[in-house]
């Protein structure tokens, strides 16, 4: 599944505009990060775990970011661009979903950005598939990325949950169930989720993170 047409990633340790967009010589103060979560590797690609992963790439893409780095010392990939005369820092964590918080702490340290600012977009079991809620803080409700990043960083992030339940058939295991790619009818809405994804994500930028929380449908 791609939501987009993705851009290919970039191989650098510590590339200069990475150092640039990390000090303040530019003239722009805000720092936005933005952060996916998936597991790497092709195996996983269009899996329902994998959707915070798709939403970010298709978020790039749209918005034109120049394209992905690979930075060991992040423990992730990175993108990055001005948009709105602040700095907007895509992270997409390279450890597996239950490590993610790792990768979180690293660029929000480097590049000295709080939970304020930090915004997570990841599946959701417990929200039905046609459905994207916005949260501001809150538990992990089971996820393990997610149970990750709040033992990393605490729980006052801003959340992006893409509803991928219910469990179907209801007796599968729940770790098999993330880990299947959606259906074929719920692939002729992945479109309209990416766009609403994209219109969630501005939003955030554009408010500097002072989204109020909220349930959006996508499918009508």
């Amino acid at each position: 599944m791609s939501l987009f047409q993705k851009k290919p990633s970039l191989e650098s340790s510590t590339p200069a505009y990475v150092l640039d967009f990390n000090s303040d010589s530019t003239g722009i103060e805000e720092k936005i990060l933005i952060i996916g979560l998936g597991n790497p590797g092709k195996e996983y690609n269009g899996t329902r775990h994998n959707i915070g992963f798709e939403v970010l790439d298709g978020f790039a893409e749209k918005e034109e970011f120049p394209g992905w780095m690979n930075k060991k010392d992040l423990k992730g990939q990175i993108n990055m661009r001005s948009i709105n005369g602040k700095k907007i820092i895509l992270l997409k964590p390279s450890t597996f979903m239950n490590l993610s918080g790792e990768a979180v702490q690293l660029a929000q340290n480097f590049y000295k950005i709080d939970n304020s600012k930090t915004l997570v977009i990841h599946d959701e079991l417990d929200v039905n598939f046609g459905f994207i809620r916005i949260r501001g803080k809150g538990k992990d409700a089971g996820h393990n990325g997610i149970k990750s990043v709040i033992n990393q960083i605490g729980d006052e992030f801003a959340r992006l949950r893409i509803g991928i339940g219910p469990k179907q058939p209801g007796q599968i295991d729940s770790s098999d169930f993330v880990l299947k790619k959606f259906t074929t009818e719920e692939q002729k809405h992945l479109s309209n989720l990416a766009k609403e994804a994209v219109n969630i994500i501005n939003e955030y930028i554009f408010s500097n993170g002072n989204i109020d929380p909220e349930t959006r449908k996508f499918i009508y």
